[in-house]
Protein backbone atom coordinates (compact mmCIF):
# COMPACT_ATOMS: atom_id res chain seq x y z
CA UNK A 1 0.00 0.00 0.00
CA UNK A 2 1.44 3.40 -0.93
CA UNK A 3 1.96 6.04 1.72
CA UNK A 4 -1.19 8.14 2.19
CA UNK A 5 0.33 11.21 3.80
CA UNK A 6 3.61 11.94 2.11
CA UNK A 7 3.17 15.70 1.93
CA UNK A 8 1.50 17.53 4.84
CA UNK A 9 1.67 21.15 3.61
CA UNK A 10 -0.14 21.36 0.28
CA UNK A 11 -1.53 24.94 0.35
CA UNK A 12 -4.58 23.67 -1.56
CA UNK A 13 -6.92 24.60 1.30
CA UNK A 14 -5.74 28.18 1.65
CA UNK A 15 -8.79 29.47 -0.24
CA UNK A 16 -11.27 27.89 2.21
CA UNK A 17 -11.97 24.81 0.09
CA UNK A 18 -10.89 21.20 0.40
CA UNK A 19 -11.00 18.08 -1.74
CA UNK A 20 -13.92 15.73 -1.26
CA UNK A 21 -13.28 12.94 -3.68
CA UNK A 22 -12.81 14.53 -7.05
CA UNK A 23 -14.60 17.77 -6.22
CA UNK A 24 -13.63 20.89 -4.29
CA UNK A 25 -16.06 21.93 -1.55
CA UNK A 26 -16.09 24.71 1.03
CA UNK A 27 -14.56 23.70 4.35
CA UNK A 28 -17.90 24.40 6.04
CA UNK A 29 -19.69 21.83 3.86
CA UNK A 30 -21.86 19.69 6.15
CA UNK A 31 -20.00 16.47 5.31
CA UNK A 32 -16.67 18.16 6.02
CA UNK A 33 -18.19 19.44 9.29
CA UNK A 34 -19.24 15.89 10.25
CA UNK A 35 -15.83 14.46 9.34
CA UNK A 36 -14.11 17.17 11.40
CA UNK A 37 -16.35 16.46 14.39
CA UNK A 38 -15.59 12.73 14.05
CA UNK A 39 -11.90 13.62 14.16
CA UNK A 40 -12.43 15.86 17.19
CA UNK A 41 -14.30 13.10 19.02
CA UNK A 42 -11.60 10.57 18.17
CA UNK A 43 -8.93 12.95 19.49
CA UNK A 44 -10.92 13.49 22.68
CA UNK A 45 -11.13 9.73 23.19
CA UNK A 46 -7.35 9.63 22.73
CA UNK A 47 -7.12 12.21 25.52
CA UNK A 48 -9.31 9.99 27.73
CA UNK A 49 -7.01 7.05 27.09
CA UNK A 50 -3.87 9.09 27.72
CA UNK A 51 -5.17 10.28 31.09
CA UNK A 52 -5.43 6.71 32.23
CA UNK A 53 -8.08 4.17 32.92
CA UNK A 54 -7.44 2.62 36.32
CA UNK A 55 -5.90 -0.64 35.13
CA UNK A 56 -9.08 -1.56 33.31
CA UNK A 57 -8.19 -3.34 30.09
CA UNK A 58 -11.88 -3.64 29.16
CA UNK A 59 -12.18 0.17 29.06
CA UNK A 60 -8.97 0.53 27.03
CA UNK A 61 -10.14 -2.13 24.57
CA UNK A 62 -13.62 -0.59 24.28
CA UNK A 63 -12.33 2.95 23.67
CA UNK A 64 -9.73 1.75 21.18
CA UNK A 65 -12.41 -0.17 19.24
CA UNK A 66 -14.64 2.92 19.31
CA UNK A 67 -11.78 4.97 17.86
CA UNK A 68 -11.52 2.41 15.05
CA UNK A 69 -15.30 2.61 14.55
CA UNK A 70 -15.15 6.41 14.28
CA UNK A 71 -12.55 6.18 11.50
CA UNK A 72 -14.76 3.60 9.81
CA UNK A 73 -17.79 5.90 10.07
CA UNK A 74 -15.81 8.57 8.26
CA UNK A 75 -14.94 6.09 5.54
CA UNK A 76 -18.54 4.93 5.32
CA UNK A 77 -19.82 8.50 4.97
CA UNK A 78 -17.35 9.02 2.14
CA UNK A 79 -18.09 5.64 0.52
CA UNK A 80 -21.61 4.60 1.62
CA UNK A 81 -21.53 1.50 -0.56
CA UNK A 82 -19.28 -0.09 2.09
CA UNK A 83 -21.32 -0.08 5.34
CA UNK A 84 -19.36 -0.95 8.49
CA UNK A 85 -21.60 0.19 11.34
CA UNK A 86 -23.92 -2.72 12.10
CA UNK A 87 -26.54 -3.60 14.67
CA UNK A 88 -23.89 -5.84 16.26
CA UNK A 89 -21.69 -2.82 16.96
CA UNK A 90 -24.65 -1.04 18.54
CA UNK A 91 -25.48 -4.12 20.61
CA UNK A 92 -21.86 -4.19 21.80
CA UNK A 93 -22.20 -0.60 23.05
CA UNK A 94 -25.51 -1.40 24.74
CA UNK A 95 -24.00 -4.41 26.49
CA UNK A 96 -21.12 -2.30 27.81
CA UNK A 97 -23.53 0.40 28.99
CA UNK A 98 -25.72 -2.11 30.80
CA UNK A 99 -22.80 -3.96 32.40
CA UNK A 100 -20.97 -0.84 33.54
CA UNK A 101 -24.11 0.93 34.74
CA UNK A 102 -24.98 -1.93 37.12
CA UNK A 103 -21.81 -1.10 39.11
CA UNK A 104 -22.91 2.51 39.72
CA UNK A 105 -25.25 4.00 42.29
CA UNK A 106 -28.58 5.21 40.86
CA UNK A 107 -28.85 8.88 39.93
CA UNK A 108 -31.47 11.15 41.44
CA UNK A 109 -30.23 14.36 39.80
CA UNK A 110 -28.02 15.50 36.96
CA UNK A 111 -24.26 15.50 37.48
CA UNK A 112 -21.85 18.35 36.93
CA UNK A 113 -19.12 17.22 34.52
CA UNK A 114 -15.79 16.70 36.25
CA UNK A 115 -14.54 14.33 38.90
CA UNK A 116 -10.93 13.78 37.85
CA UNK A 117 -9.02 14.45 34.61
CA UNK A 118 -10.02 11.14 32.95
CA UNK A 119 -13.67 11.48 33.98
CA UNK A 120 -13.78 15.12 32.87
CA UNK A 121 -12.22 14.20 29.51
CA UNK A 122 -14.86 11.51 29.10
CA UNK A 123 -17.59 14.08 29.79
CA UNK A 124 -15.96 16.30 27.15
CA UNK A 125 -15.97 13.39 24.69
CA UNK A 126 -19.68 12.87 25.47
CA UNK A 127 -20.50 16.47 24.57
CA UNK A 128 -18.47 16.28 21.35
CA UNK A 129 -20.34 13.06 20.55
CA UNK A 130 -23.68 14.85 21.06
CA UNK A 131 -22.52 17.58 18.65
CA UNK A 132 -21.52 14.89 16.16
CA UNK A 133 -25.01 13.45 16.48
CA UNK A 134 -26.58 16.86 15.77
CA UNK A 135 -24.34 17.39 12.73
CA UNK A 136 -25.18 13.89 11.46
CA UNK A 137 -28.89 14.72 11.73
CA UNK A 138 -28.30 17.85 9.65
CA UNK A 139 -26.36 15.82 7.09
CA UNK A 140 -29.10 13.18 7.03
CA UNK A 141 -31.77 15.86 6.43
CA UNK A 142 -29.81 17.26 3.49
CA UNK A 143 -28.43 13.98 2.12
CA UNK A 144 -30.12 10.89 3.59
CA UNK A 145 -27.60 8.49 5.09
CA UNK A 146 -27.39 5.13 3.35
CA UNK A 147 -26.86 3.50 6.76
CA UNK A 148 -29.02 4.97 9.53
CA UNK A 149 -27.24 2.70 12.03
CA UNK A 150 -24.62 5.46 12.21
CA UNK A 151 -27.20 7.67 13.97
CA UNK A 152 -28.08 4.91 16.43
CA UNK A 153 -24.41 4.16 17.08
CA UNK A 154 -23.65 7.79 17.85
CA UNK A 155 -26.62 8.06 20.20
CA UNK A 156 -25.53 4.95 22.13
CA UNK A 157 -21.94 6.13 22.20
CA UNK A 158 -22.84 9.33 24.06
CA UNK A 159 -24.72 7.21 26.62
CA UNK A 160 -21.70 4.94 26.99
CA UNK A 161 -19.40 7.92 27.51
CA UNK A 162 -21.66 9.24 30.28
CA UNK A 163 -21.58 5.91 32.09
CA UNK A 164 -17.83 5.63 31.52
CA UNK A 165 -17.24 9.11 32.97
CA UNK A 166 -19.05 7.93 36.11
CA UNK A 167 -16.99 4.71 36.20
CA UNK A 168 -13.73 6.68 35.91
CA UNK A 169 -14.78 8.97 38.76
CA UNK A 170 -15.80 6.02 40.92
CA UNK A 171 -12.63 4.03 40.22
CA UNK A 172 -10.51 6.86 41.62
CA UNK A 173 -12.86 7.45 44.55
CA UNK A 174 -13.78 10.93 43.35
CA UNK A 175 -17.09 12.29 44.58
CA UNK A 176 -19.52 13.04 41.76
CA UNK A 177 -20.91 16.55 42.03
CA UNK A 178 -24.68 16.55 41.83
CA UNK A 179 -26.52 19.50 40.31
CA UNK A 180 -28.24 21.50 43.03
CA UNK A 181 -31.64 22.45 41.79
CA UNK A 182 -32.51 26.10 42.47
CA UNK A 183 -36.24 26.03 42.90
Amino acid sequence: MPYRLTKIVTRTGDDGHTNLGKQRVPKDNILIEVLGTLDELNSTLGLCLSLGTPNNQLIVTALTQIQQDLFNIGGELYAPEHPVITTEKISRLEELINNWNTTLPPLKEFLLPGGNPASAACHLARTVCRRLERRLVTLHQQHPLANREILRYTNRLSDLLFVLARILAKDTHEQEVVWERSV
